[in-house]
């Protein structure tokens, strides 16, 4: 039955049809068939699995990234980013990475980050000699930074499905993200050697005070998401609240580069979002409840004796099916489906469960951005009107580079735990 209900969802997706469609229906054939319970449950799980007030900060901060993008936070940010490192060897191409972390700590979405920082860093570095193809394949890639600077989305929903503390996870993605940043910018360094790129006036201190002075209520999102989690003034649910309450007063009021009116439509784009996602979470959660009573996830991985193998190969068989499974689908479709597959054999092999969600989230942050259809991918193919192989051209070193960390975090894991335990005192 188990191949039937896989064969049933690929045809339902070879046909054209969302991913809540072969979701709901392949869970509600399970019910029927498999475990011959009435599909009413399906409805259950489905209200049970979009309650855990987690999701909460979802929708807020999606909005609170919107009201950003829609103001100039965003510039402001690139700013102090070009004042400090525009000077150096590529500092152009570094200070789009540096912002992509920095948009990430605000946004925590790998989509949102391609449209504000590409849409403002694309112009800039193709009039100082930067090739579009790596230009493109540095932002589609760099926005793999906020899956893991923290608000990330990705943790938010391992975090749902998995059961583990978001506010932990969040902390525990500070130093991956950190470690891409360093790489991306000294592979900047190295092409833009190579290339010969054009080096650009240094920014006197003056200068650079006065763009920190602009930049500075927007450099507070990170301190108030971060640190408010990290002091215990607030949990990430209301920590997200916080930050929309910010990003209103941050534009509205301070730069003010939004209008009272300007409120309605930027909440129903955050609202279009939010519907999608949580339907597919409903959809997630009455999936993962039918698989896991038809105890499906140990008859898929039954042959690869799991139990037998150490840690680090559990890790690396995780890994490589998240990276491949986002090569295809959205990521959050892919943790619905995966997270409640692997989850028994995560708890029964004793690995921490927070290394676990951040290099999962690391893998579909990777997988968003691959080819062949990563969906960051077709955000900047819609955004910047360029075609398929010019924006996928260039990405294999930036690939490489994600993977490396990836590898590193699995033999290395207080890369990613140390601040985490520093943090939480373990």
């Amino acid at each position: 039955m188990t191949t039937v209900i896989i064969l049933l969802m690929l045809a339902l997706l070879l046909a054209g049809f969302p991913m809540m469609m072969p979701l709901l229906i392949a869970a509600l054939v399970g019910f029927h068939f498999v475990l011959e319970i009435s599909p009413l449950t399906a409805i259950q799980q489905m209200i049970s699995g979009v309650q855990p007030a987690s999701l909460v900060a979802i929708p807020m901060f999606v909005l609170a990234a919107d009201i950003v993008t829609r103001g100039i936070a965003a510039n402001r940010l690139i700013d102090v980013a070009m004042a400090f490192i525009g000077h150096v060897r590529g500092g152009m191409a570094i200070t789009s990475s540096v912002s992509c972390a920095m948009f990430g700590a605000v946004s925590g979405s790998t989509q949102a980050t391609v449209v504000a920082v590409g849409s403002a860093m694309r112009p800039r570095m193709r009039a100082h000699g930067y090739q579009d193809s790596f230009v493109l394949a540095l932002i589609v890639n760099a926005s793999d930074l906020a899956y893991l600077i923290p608000p990330s989305m990705g943790m938010i929903i391992f975090g749902v499905i998995y059961g583990a503390s978001v506010g932990e996870l969040f902390i525990a993605g500070i130093g991956p993200g950190l470690l891409l940043v360093a790489m991306f910018s000294l592979y900047c360094y190295i092409y833009a050697v190579y290339k010969g790129i054009e080096v650009i006036p240094k920014a006197s201190w003056r200068e650079r005070l006065q763009s920190c002075r602009r930049a500075f209520p927007a450099l507070m999102f990170p301190v108030i998401t971060i640190g408010g989690i990290y002091s215990g003034v607030f949990s990430p649910t209301e920590a997200a609240s916080v930050s929309v309450l910010y990003a209103l007063i941050l534009e509205l009021f301070v730069y003010k580069s939004m209008k009272l009116r300007d409120i309605h439509e930027t909440a129903q784009s955050t609202g279009i979002i939010t519907a999608v996602v949580f339907v597919l979470i409903a959809a997630g959660a009455a999936f993962s409840w039918m698989i896991s009573f038809a105890m499906i996830p140990q008859e898929l991985l039954g042959g690869l004796n799991m139990s037998a193998m150490s840690d680090i190969e559990i890790l690396l068989i995780i890994s490589l099916a998240f990276f491949v499974g986002c090569m295809f689908v959205d990521p959050i479709v892919v943790m619905l489906i995966l997270v409640p597959i692997f989850a028994p054999v995560i708890k029964a092999s004793g690995i921490d469960p927070i290394l676990v969600g951040v290099i999962i989230t690391l893998q579909t942050a990777i997988g968003s951005a691959t080819p062949p259809f990563g969906c960051d991918i077709f955000t900047a193919i819609a955004i910047f009107k360029r075609p398929y192989v010019e924006v996928v051209k260039g990405t294999p070193p930036f690939i490489l580079m994600l993977l490396t960390v990836s590898v590193l975090l699995i033999f290395f894991p207080q890369i990613s735990l140390f601040l985490r335990d520093l943090a939480f005192g373990y």
